[in-house]
């Protein structure tokens, strides 16, 4: 047999890269969970190459760092990160030729720990109990690395490419899926650039569609939607919702695109993260069950003219060390 020394076409069904995977996550039914009142729906977005939602904006951060001229080649990124963030810069930052460092609140899984360091990122764990601007806060040891190091900083809370992600990809994909009948949107609030971006598209195709935040207890978000300022300090406390929340208000959060914030607790957020997956077979963290239970409370009460879209954010895999019945028994998670 004569081998050809004619060089081989890539067929068109072959992507360049493992981020060429991103996106065009599938919206599935949740009838189960959620069985009367509007029909509801989810974006799965562990469909996406790291599993997470934030797959989409760490190419795009990285991105608006090179456009800005902030990072050069061969150059260090650093981010304060639950982790998802990380995963999502550390597998872009692979491809385009970047070293990262992550800074996390030590309330972070090992798996998120152990998936970055897979993937060749540097992890310091920083105290969780402790405000923002105490210098041992993941934000401050990131800042300091940053203006040791010489690194950059992409600072997803504040960055402006965090919800323009989401503007350009989820919300087009929800509106597309739906075929632009979705009347609700409810995701939760992290860093606030997945309900923020697609809200902003969403509603500039239909202002009648409702958004409606998810927060945790402990959190600023809800008392800020309902009053307009930050709540007083003893109303924030720690908290066990991994990917919710913050004690501060970042600039990734378009409040002008939410119409209300519902609060849902540690329990009832556990609770349904481990309902979804004996009902649905849908197993995901614990910001997945936060969404579902306000989901389903918003669709409760509408009747069967709405649709409800919600957004899960990443895999139960990677809290297994949590999402089990010793953890769960241990931090008074269980009836």
């Amino acid at each position: 047999m004569t081998l050809s020394s004619k060089k081989v076409e890539i067929p068109q069904g072959v992507y360049d890269d493992i981020l060429a995977t991103l996106g065009n996550t599938p919206l599935v039914r949740i009838s189960r969970f959620s069985p009367s009142g509007a029909p509801l729906v989810a974006k799965i977005e562990s469909f996406n190459p790291g599993a997470s939602v934030k797959d989409r904006i760490g190419l795009a951060l990285i991105e608006a760092g090179e456009k800005a001229g902030l990072l050069k080649p061969g150059g260090l990124i650093v981010e304060p990160t639950s982790g998802n963030t990380g995963i999502g810069l550390a597998m872009a930052a692979i491809l385009k030729g970047y070293r990262l460092i992550c800074t996390a609140s030590d309330k972070i899984s090992r798996e998120k720990v152990a998936l970055l360091e897979a993937y060749g990122a540097q992890v310091h764990l920083c105290p969780r109990d402790v405000a923002p601007e105490d210098p041992r806060s993941y934000y401050k040891v990131a800042e300091r690395i940053r203006d040791e190091q010489g690194a950059y900083l992409p600072y997803q809370y504040y960055n402006q490419a965090n919800p323009e992600a989401h503007y350009r990809t989820t919300g087009p994909e929800i509106w597309r899926q739906t075929e632009g009948r979705l009347t609700h949107w409810v995701a939760g609030i992290g860093t606030g650039g997945t309900i923020s971006g697609a809200a902003k598209f969403l509603k500039e195709k239909n202002p009648a569609i409702r958004v409606i935040g998810v927060d945790t207890a402990g959190s600023v978000y809800g008392h800020y939607s309902e009053h307009g300022e930050l709540p007083p300090a003893e109303q924030l406390h720690s908290y066990l919702v991994d990917g919710l929340g913050e004690d501060f208000l970042p600039d990734s959060v378009w409040f002008d695109y939410i119409d209300e914030v519902i609060i849902i607790d540690d329990k009832t957020a556990y609770k349904a993260t481990m309902e979804m997956a004996r009902k649905e077979a849908i197993f995901g963290g614990s910001s997945t069950g936060s969404a579902a239970a306000a989901a389903r409370q918003v669709a409760a009460d509408l009747g069967e003219d709405s649709l409800v879209v919600t957004l899960f954010p990443d895999s139960g895999e990677r809290y297994l060390s949590k999402l089990n019945h010793t953890w769960l028994s241990e931090h008074g998670l269980l009836d």
